[in-house]
């Protein structure tokens, strides 16, 4: 057989955007083939159609040489199809077996099920303990109860989304080997990730999908990550410019920070101490669910630290709240945009209001100079490349990329001392996260200290002067980024060696 999947012609609209525009590739038994695109491409309506979540307006499909177009997600199971999504969906409180239970149409006895579950996780070398609870596993274990799920189904077809954006290096190397595993048995893997060294290293054939068309196919070893990210935005991408940068004092102190989990299963926080020079950008990686939200919020004041000695300018801030730190020039972006850096109903010059008071001058004898709270949003949207019609714009309205670029703008903008950003471009495309990056070290470049905490490697490994690791809610000594190897960043990453506490 030829062509295990056959799409031709697929079309999907929704009111106001046409999701796929005749969209047409193939995939073969045993092929390895990544589907490219920035944010709103049209990747995610697309594997939804394959999957049955979504039903095409027009166009058809072929599978293993018979017709296909599934009802649902059972549908396509069936047929052969399985997915992995991004976001995991997962029973915490439950162990391995029965969130596999779950997910399978006629389980058979969970004795039964557990044994199936070991021979399969140990022959693709995704060990698992089904006994385990769910809560109590680390995100790469968690996206492996996710992987034995599927294979347990015996799919000819194995869709993942985004599946390394919660691994460490070495967690990667072993996915890798067991995809490369179950291509050399047949089964085709259908891969979507922002990562293109990855899709490089793992892909035999790649489509590129821009507005909802498909405008590229190509085998993705033959092209530089740049050609490959170049072809999906359709443009000439910038270099990131780094600009010669003094150090100088240090600007932010952090002493003994601890913090109790934010809920059941979160982690803790535990001794985190460093110092941050003045025109410094510290990357801070992590595997999600390892003390990044708490730590942003720790240090932007939302969950003050009872313990901890928080020292800024040679101020003691440590008790101050998000408003107090503001103040003083502390500064934070948190990573969940719609409804903790924005909200999503009000218009982006309220939304600007909202952090921006403390240190501009957007009130007059205490009401909003509506006025002034006006300019300082169109002065973000202008300077940052914020694509919307206009400041009275909800913030939902905007597109995930054009939102991060509106909340980072808007606290640069501020001339933070320290500015703190959780997951700076996640979820952002190659463009508006270059623009991003440019931002934070144009940042740096005037002085200020940066904290970028971040779940891409190749980010940190771009923008970073130096570099420390969260686990389990410890952070690593930081380490100069410069001669830093991505094996001792995932040994880091692991918790396996630098776990003291932070020499200034």
């Amino acid at each position: 057989m030829s062509e295990l999947l056959k799409i031709e012609g697929l079309t999907k609209a929704y009111p106001g955007v046409v999701a796929n525009d005749g969209v047409g590739f193939s995939v073969r038994p045993g092929e390895v083939h990544a589907l490219l695109g920035e944010n709103g491409a049209g990747k995610s309506t697309l594997v939804k159609m394959i999957y049955g979540l979504v039903k095409p307006d027009a166009g058809s499909m072929q599978f293993a040489g018979q017709p296909f177009a599934p009802a649902d997600p059972r549908a396509a199971r069936a047929a052969g199809v399985a997915m992995v999504f991004q976001h995991f969906s997962l029973f915490e409180a439950l162990n391995v077996a029965e969130n596999v239970a779950l997910g399978m149409e006629t389980p058979p006895p969970m004795r039964q099920l557990a044994a199936r579950i070991r021979e399969i996780s140990t022959a693709y070398g995704l060990p698992l303990d089904p006994m385990r609870l769910v809560g109590d596993l680390s995100a790469g274990e968690r996206q492996r109860v996710e992987i034995v799920r599927c294979l347990l189904q015996d799919p000819k077809l194995l869709i993942m989304d985004e599946p390394t954006s919660v691994l460490t290096p070495q967690e990667v190397e072993i996915l890798f080997h067991t995809l490369r595993k179950l291509s050399s048995e047949g089964t085709a893997i259908l891969y979507i990730s922002h990562k293109l060294e990855e899709i490089r290293a793992l892909c035999d054939g790649a489509t590129i999908l821009r507005g909802g068309k498909v405008v590229a196919s190509c085998d993705p070893r033959e092209k530089t990550a740049r050609e490959l990210a170049e072809l999906m935005v359709g443009a000439e991408l910038k270099v990131t410019d780094r600009a010669e940068r003094r150090l100088g004092d240090v600007v932010l102190s952090v002493r003994e920070l601890s913090l109790a989990p934010m809920s059941q299963f979160g982690p803790s926080l535990k001794g985190v101490s460093f110092d941050l020079r003045a025109g410094e950008v510290l990357g801070i990686g992590g595997v999600a669910g390892n003390g990044q939200e708490e730590l942003l919020a720790t240090l932007s004041g939302e969950r003050p630290s009872a313990a901890a000695t928080v020292m800024l300018n040679g101020m003691d801030i440590s008790g101050l709240g998000p408003n107090g730190r503001r103040a003083k020039g502390l500064l934070a972006a948190p990573e969940e945009r719609l409804g903790h850096a924005a909200v999503p109903a009000m218009s982006l010059t309220e939304n600007a209001i909202l952090t921006g008071t403390m240190r501009k001058p957007l009130t007059r004898h205490g009401f909003v100079d509506q006025g002034a709270a006006r300019r300082f949003a169109e002065e973000t949207i202008a300077a940052f490349d914020v694509r919307t019609p206009g400041a009275h714009v909800a913030a939902r309205a905007l597109s995930g990329g054009n939102l991060q670029k509106f909340v980072i703008g808007r606290e640069v903008l501020q001339a933070p001392s320290v500015l703190v950003v959780n997951q700076p471009t996640w979820g952002v495309d190659a463009a508006a996260a270059a623009a991003i990056r440019q931002a934070l070290l144009d940042l740096a470049a005037q002085g200020a200290a940066v904290i970028a905490i971040s779940q891409d490697l190749d980010e940190l490994m771009e923008i970073s002067d130096r570099f420390a690791a969260l686990n389990e809610g410890r952070l690593s000594a930081p380490r100069p980024m410069q001669g830093l190897t991505l094996e001792e960043i995932g040994l880091m990453l692991g918790g396996a060696h630098g776990m003291q506490e932070a020499q200034p």
